[in-house]
């Protein structure tokens, strides 16, 4: 079956469109790393090859096979093996805690460990590997290193090259949509990561969406992000399916990137909008020729409205910011090249995707009125694993029974159906019975010329319940005091929504995904 024909089907297999296009495209790049390119046809037979060995040591269809590891075209590769398999990858953060990373694979039930140095040696000062590798661990594990060259430690370890066999051919595993496709690990800045299934159908459909976009054989990928992210996930799994040229970073780097693009012709990227204020800030960033990359993306945290105009004005091309979550169901994106007057919202619903605005009592609002976004679409989670309550925490019904996923975002529609997003309902700040939204504050904070970046949370107060405090990083050569700071912002800001604390400090803490660490800024403040 062809390419075409695959994607016409309503419910496919990714490793089946790689494949069709290893035959059709052999010598076609797939991935290039670090200087290393290589090809659909090698690519494909090294997941052949990954699958093969699965299926040897026991792998049945439904099996979880977990994977926490830096990038490399080895991940890649498993990526794909397991999926060929029939298996469901777990790519776990390198930066977990070994106290979550024990409570992510326990709850996964993943039997294989795919693992390279760097994140044994981080873990080691934790206590974590020598347990490992003594076989006291809390979880039971066959472990695999990807970058390891001496021989195997123990019946339960090996190197990559060890434990990879010749064999290309394995036993085929029936493409079922219902079956969990990955399982994704979310990003703990607001709590304990909690398992996110998503289903084959889930990342068929972003295929489809993909291919629909343009996607294809032209098409050069350029992504920064850790593999274990969605961030990275969501353009570089439909993209090698479709026969795209993925160019991956093993971290970020504002020349590197700059220079990649440049000499890879990149068409496409998806950044966090960090990255975007990093490569602006670069002094060598408008020395390069980018004028390949037709379209730029930017998700998984806010991307304020300046940065946007700033990124448009010396970047031209296609700017679209998309607003969803790894559970699915809700999907807005900004085109924003296209609407510069909405630079201050996250756009329009995508097509499928329905959004709608519930209060706290789960009662829909009218159009205009600020509530709980929620949003129902083809692509949504199955559930949270082994967490029903949690499950049933995220889930919102209509009148009707239709499903929705609730994301914990205040927001509304303005009077052109642009959703403005307001703040995260956990971070809203209650204070003597007003509502303030951080959001507005920090974007208060973000007028001044001498602020680079701004972050407010909530902390306990006698007097008020909760009350804000503020936390800011200043330009280079800035010279304000924190006081002058207080004074200035206060003098804008309403009178229930005054700061009562301001700190001056060099960078924001943020996981590896852009996503500002609020919940360490409360801590932080707490422990003063």
């Amino acid at each position: 079956m062809t390419l075409t024909d695959l994607l016409t089907q309503p419910n496919g297999s990714l490793p089946d469109c790689l494949s069709a296009v290893a035959q059709l495209r052999p010598e076609h790049p797939a991935l290039i790393l670090n200087g290393v390119t290589l090809n659909y046809r090698d690519f494909d037979q090294l997941v052949s090859r990954a699958a093969v060995s699965l299926q040897r040591d026991g792998v049945q269809p439904g099996d979880v096979i977990a994977a926490c590891a830096g990038t490399s075209l080895e991940y890649v590769a498993l990526y794909f093996g397991v999926l060929r398999a029939g298996g469901v990858m777990t790519p776990l953060p390198p930066s977990a805690t070994a106290q979550n990373l024990t409570g992510m694979l326990a709850n996964s039930g993943a039997q294989w460990l795919f693992l390279d140095q760097p994140v044994a040696k981080a873990w080691d000062l934790e206590g974590f590997m020598p347990a490992v590798k003594a076989g006291h661990a809390p979880v039971a594990l066959k472990k695999v290193w990807f970058d390891l060259t001496t021989g195997a430690d123990s019946g339960t370890q090996c190197s990559w090259t060890q434990w990879l066999g010749a064999e290309t051919n394995p036993t085929p595993v029936a493409n079922d949509p219902d079956r969990a496709f990955n399982l994704i690990y979310s990003s703990g800045t607001t709590g304990v990561p909690k398992g996110i299934v998503q289903p084959c159908s889930m990342r068929w459909s972003q295929t489809q969406r993909a291919a629909a976009s343009g996607i294809g054989f032209t098409s050069v990928l350029l992504l920064s992000t850790p593999l274990y992210s969605n961030t990275t996930l969501v353009p570089l799994l439909p993209g090698l399916a479709l026969g795209a040229t993925a160019v991956l970073m093993s971290k970020f780097d504002t020349r590197q990137y700059l220079a990649l693009a440049a000499r890879h012709q990149a068409t496409h990227t998806v950044m966090v909008p960090v990255q975007y204020q990093r490569l602006l800030d670069d002094p060598t960033f408008d020395e390069h020729d980018l004028s390949s990359l037709r379209i730029k993306g930017s998700t998984s945290a806010p991307f304020s409205a300046a940065l946007k105009a700033e990124v448009l004005r010396r970047w031209p091309g296609e700017l679209n910011d998309v607003y969803g979550m790894t559970e699915g169901g809700v999907r807005c994106e900004l085109k924003a090249h296209l609407h510069p007057n909405k630079l201050h919202t996250i756009g329009q619903p995508s097509a499928g995707h329905e959004i709608r605005m519930i209060d706290d009592h789960g009662i829909e609002l009218e159009h205009g009125q600020t509530g709980e976004i929620v949003g129902h679409s083809a692509v949504m989670m199955k559930g949270y694993h082994g967490l029903p309550e949690k499950t049933r925490e995220i889930e919102w019904f209509d009148s009707t029974g239709k499903r929705f996923i609730r994301t914990g975002d205040i927001g509304r529609f303005d009077d052109d159906g642009f959703v403005i997003l307001s703040d995260r309902k956990k971070d809203m700040v209650i204070s003597g019975g007003f509502n303030i939204y951080p959001s507005d504050l920090e974007a208060e904070l973000e007028q001044h010329p001498e602020i680079a970046e701004a972050a407010v949370v909530g902390v306990p107060s006698r007097a008020w319940g909760e009350t804000p405090v503020g936390y800011v990083v200043l330009r280079p050569n800035a010279s304000i005091t924190k006081e002058a700071l207080l004074t200035w912002v206060n003098g804008r800001l309403g009178k229930t929504q005054r700061l009562a604390d301001l700190l001056l400090i060099t960078d924001l803490p943020r996981n590896e995904i852009g996503k500002t660490l609020k919940r360490q800024l409360r801590e932080q403040y707490l422990e003063k």
